[in-house]
C-alpha cells in the first residue's frame, strides 16, 4: 500500500483545471464574470485560433492591487466571500478563487492591472510548469488585462481533446452571447484573428435592449416575442418568450439567468415545455430570453464546478412561478395583438429602423410593445370597389365605417357579432366572452370576412391587409379551449375498476403512493398500497377509461420523484380533449356563409391561444398591404 502524500500545488491545480478548463470557452467564461464582478462597464475580448494560442479579456473595472496580484493567482483567494454567511447569499458570478489558479496551471498567463489611486500598474506573468509569479511595472488605463497563451502547451492529452478551430470559436462567441445577454448595462467586443465579430455598446432602455437581443438571437425572434414581467412572492421574471409559431427544431434559443447568471435547469425547463404544451408543433422547441430574480439565500449556486446549476430552496414554488406566469402570457396573446404589430411594421416601422414587415405566411407581426393607434393607408388606391359596377372608390381615408358599408354591399347584412351562436357541423360555437357590442366605427383585429377559398380558408381584409384564416384549425382550437374549461369547472370525475389493477414497483415508489394519496386522488386516481412493493389502482379518471392505465401510473410516480408534482392527468386528459375537439370541428369543403364566417372570426378574438390549433400550427396568417404592393411592384 503506497504512502498517503500531499499533492503539489502544481498537480492540485492542473486537477482543478479539469473541472474548471474543458475549452477555450471556460476560460472565457471566467474571466467575462470576474471582469463583471470587478464592476466593468466595458469588457472586450480577442481570441486567436479559436482561443487556443490567445484569450485577451481587458475590462475597465476596478483593478487589483500590486500587492494582492501574487494573491490572485492562488487556489482558494478570493475577494468575494469571506464566511459562510456569505457564501450562503452569494450575488457575485464567482466566488471560489479557483479560476485564475486553474488557467495559469495549463497556459502562460499574464496579468496586467491598475487600480484608481494607483498612477502606474503592475503586470504579474506565471506559466505552467513552474507557477513561479513573476511581478514588474507596466503602462494600463484602470483596469485589468488577462492573456491566456498557448491553451495546454503542458497537458497534450487536454489538447488532443479540443475541436477545430471553427468549432472552438463558435463555442466562445456562446459564452459571449449569455454574458452579454445577462448584462445589458455593460458593453462587450468580440475579435477573433483582429476581425470584430460583435460590437455591442451598453443598452439602458427597453428599445436597446431589444436591439441588442436581435443582434444576438436574431431579428425574426424579437419581431416574435411577448414581453413578460411579473412579480409575486417576492420572485420576479421578465424577459420575452417566442410565440409558438417562433419554434425551433433544437433549443438552442433558450437562455434563462438566475440573479443574473446564466444557468441550465431541469425543473425550469419542465416549466416552461409545460406551459407551451397545447400550443407546440411536435418535437419542436420554444425560444426564449427569461430572467429570474429572486433573494440569492433562496438559491444555492455551489452545486456545479462550473456554476451551471443551481438548486431552489423551494423549488414548488419557483416551478409554478414560472409556469402560470408564462401560461397566462401566451393565452393572453390575441389577435388584435399580432394585428398592431403588423400594421405597425407596415406602415411606418420600417422608417424608425425596425427592419422590414413581417414576411408574408408568418401570422405574426412584432410584439414589441406599442401605444400608438394603427396607422391606416390614407390612399383609395387600396379601397375596394363601393358595389359591383367596377367603379373606384373615391379618394379618401379608408375607415372601419367603409368596409363595414362594403360588406353591407356583399348582401351580409349585419356583422355575426359576439353575442350570436352560429353552429358548424352539429357544433355550437359561442363566444367565450361576452365584450359587449361591437362599434359600427371599430375595426376588430381580424377584420371582416369577404369569401372563403376552396371550402378550406376564410379570407378577410382590415385596414392591415389581406388575413388568411384556416376554419377547421381555428375552430378546433375555439372547442378545445371551450372544452377544457367546461372539464375545469365541472372537477375530474373518477370511475372504479371493476377489478383493480395491480402493479409492481419499487419500495420508493409505493412509498411515495401512499404518502401522495390525497394529491393523487385530486387527479382522479385512488391508488392503495398493499405489499412492499404492490399498488392497487381502483379508479381512474372516467375520461381515460381507454387509456393505459399502468403506464399513466407509472409516469406519474416519476414526476412526483423529479418534480414533487405532475401534470401527467392533465395532459392525457387535454390530449384527448384535442381530438374530440379536432374530430368535432368544422371540416374542409363545408361551405359557410359570410355571417358563419365573421363569427368565427369574432370567436378567434376572444378565444386563448387562438392562434394556433391544439398540434400547434398557425391558424391565420397576415399579408399586409405593403408587402401586397412589394408582390405588384407599385408605387416603384
Amino acid at each position: 500500500m503506497p504512502s498517503i502524500r500531499l499533492l503539489s500545488p502544481r498537480l492540485a491545480n492542473q486537477i482543478a483545471a479539469g473541472e474548471v478548463v474543458e475549452r477555450p470557452a471556460s476560460v472565457v467564461k471566467e474571466l467575462v464574470e470576474n471582469a463583471l464582478d470587478a464592476g466593468a462597464g466595458r469588457v472586450e475580448v480577442e481570441v486567436e485560433q479559436g482561443g487556443v494560442k490567445l484569450i485577451r479579456v481587458r475590462d475597465d473595472g476596478y483593478g487589483i492591487a500590486e500587492s494582492d496580484l501574487p494573491l490572485a493567482l492562488s487556489r482558494h483567494a478570493t475577494s468575494k466571500i469571506a464566511s459562510l454567511d456569505d457564501l450562503e447569499s452569494v450575488a457575485s458570478l464567482g466566488f471560489r478563487g479557483e479560476a485564475l489558479a486553474s488557467i495559469s496551471s495549463v497556459s502562460r498567463l499574464a496579468l496586467t492591472s491598475r487600480t484608481q489611486e494607483r498612477e502606474a500598474a503592475s503586470r504579474v506573468e506565471v506559466e505552467g510548469r513552474d507557477m513561479d509569479a513573476r511581478i514588474s511595472p507596466a503602462a494600463h488605463p484602470v483596469g485589468t488585462t488577462v492573456e491566456v497563451r498557448d491553451l495546454f502547451f503542458n497537458t497534450p492529452a487536454r489538447r488532443k481533446f479540443l475541436r477545430t478551430e471553427k468549432t472552438e470559436f463558435n463555442h466562445v462567441e456562446e459564452c459571449v452571447r449569455r454574458q452579454a445577454l445577462s448584462r445589458f448595462d455593460a458593453g462587450f467586443t468580440l475579435r477573433h484573428n483582429q476581425r470584430v465579430v460583435h460590437n455591442l455598446r451598453p443598452a439602458d432602455s427597453v428599445l436597446d435592449k431589444e436591439r441588442r437581443i436581435a443582434a444576438l438571437c436574431g431579428q425574426k425572434f424579437i419581431d416574435s416575442a411577448v414581453v413578460i414581467d411579473a412579480e409575486a412572492t417576492g420572485l420576479r421574471l421578465w424577459g420575452w418568450v417566442a410565440l409558438p409559431t417562433f419554434s425551433r427544431s433544437q433549443a438552442d434559443l433558450q437562455y434563462f439567468f438566475v440573479n443574473g447568471r446564466v444557468i441550465r435547469d431541469r425543473l425550469v425547463a419542465h416549466a416552461v415545455r409545460q406551459a407551451y404544451r397545447d400550443v407546440l408543433y411536435n418535437n419542436r422547441h420554444p425560444a426564449f430570453v427569461l430572467y429570474l430574480e429572486v433573494d440569492p439565500a433562496t438559491v444555492d449556486v455551489n452545486v456545479h464546478p462550473t456554476k451551471h446549476e443551481v438548486r431552489f430552496r423551494d423549488g414548488r414554488l419557483v416551478h409554478d412561478f414560472i409556469f402560470r406566469t408564462l401560461h397566462k402570457a401566451l393565452a393572453d396573446v390575441r389577435p388584435d395583438d399580432h394585428f398592431r404589430g403588423a400594421v405597425a411594421q407596415s406602415f411606418g416601422r420600417e422608417t424608425a429602423g425596425q427592419g422590414e414587415a413581417a414576411s408574408a405566411g408568418s401570422g405574426y407581426g412584432s410584439q414589441q410593445p406599442w401605444t400608438g393607434q394603427p396607422a391606416v393607408p390614407s390612399v383609395g388606391e387600396h379601397a375596394p370597389a363601393s358595389g359591383f359596377g367596377g367603379q373606384s372608390a373615391p379618394q379618401q381615408e379608408w375607415r372601419a365605417s367603409d368596409q363595414m358599408a362594403f360588406y353591407k354591399s356583399l348582401g351580409g347584412g349585419g356583422v355575426s357579432g359576439p353575442q350570436e351562436s352560429v353552429s358548424f357541423g352539429g357544433t355550437a360555437v359561442a363566444p367565450l366572452d361576452q365584450p359587449g357590442s361591437l362599434d359600427s366605427n371599430e375595426e376588430p383585429p381580424l377584420g371582416y370576412a369577404i369569401a372563403q377559398l376552396h371550402g378550406i380558408y376564410i379570407l378577410a381584409q382590415s385596414s392591415a391587409g389581406m388575413i388568411v384564416v384556416d376554419m377547421h384549425a381555428a375552430h378546433e382550437r375555439i372547442t378545445y379551449e371551450r372544452m377544457k374549461r367546461a372539464l375545469a369547472e365541472q372537477d375530474l370525475k373518477s370511475q372504479p375498476l371493476l377489478v383493480p389493477l395491480s402493479i409492481a414497483v419499487s419500495q420508493k415508489e409505493a412509498a411515495l403512493a401512499e404518502t401522495h394519496g390525497d394529491n393523487l386522488q385530486q387527479l382522479g386516481l385512488q391508488i392503495e398500497r398493499i405489499g412492499p412493493e404492490t399498488l392497487a389502482i381502483r379508479q381512474v379518471p372516467a375520461l381515460l377509461r381507454g387509456a393505459d392505465t399502468e403506464q399513466l401510473v407509472r409516469d406519474v410516480l416519476s414526476d412526483l420523484i423529479e418534480h414533487g408534482q405532475s401534470d401527467r392527468v392533465e395532459a392525457v386528459t387535454h390530449e384527448l380533449l384535442g381530438t374530440m375537439a379536432c374530430h368535432g370541428s368544422v371540416r374542409a369543403n363545408r361551405q359557410l356563409t359570410v355571417p358563419e364566417m365573421n363569427s368565427l372570426l369574432r370567436d378567434m378574438e376572444a378565444t386563448e391561444r387562438s392562434g394556433q390549433c391544439n398540434h400547434g400550427r398557425p391558424t391565420w396568417t397576415l399579408v399586409t398591404l405593403g408587402e401586397l404592393d412589394k408582390l405588384f411592384l407599385r408605387g416603384r
